[in-house]
């Protein structure tokens, strides 16, 4: 059980990891996303929007997945949701922390 507590941790500290560092990159390079109106702007953000969606996946269900197929079902759902809880307990905590600071 450990084993699948460290890997669900993991995988929701590196999920919510990137979504914080590329928050803090759009913030920090927002003067760069005005200007003109071009194709090249809807472009960038879809496939950012497409690499976020495949990043994401991978981290919450790439190792489930890949123990269910290996017909570790029992073991591949609790990591699942103790994955989603993980992700759940940060977002709770950065919502009482964004809360107390604003």
């Amino acid at each position: 059980m450990s084993k699948i507590l460290k890997y669900a941790f993991m995988n929701s500290f590196l999920t919510v990891l990137y979504i914080v560092t590329l928050v803090l990159c759009m913030s920090f390079a927002e003067g760069y996303f005005t200007g003109p109106d071009t194709l090249i702007m809807p472009i960038f953000f879809l496939t950012l929007f497409v690499f976020s969606a495949a990043l994401t996946a991978t981290l919450v269900l790439g190792r489930p997945i890949s123990w269910y197929l290996n017909s570790k079902k029992n073991e591949a759902v609790r990591l699942l949701f103790l994955t989603i809880a993980f992700i759940f307990v940060m977002l709770v905590i950065i919502g009482i922390v964004l809360f107390y600071t604003y």
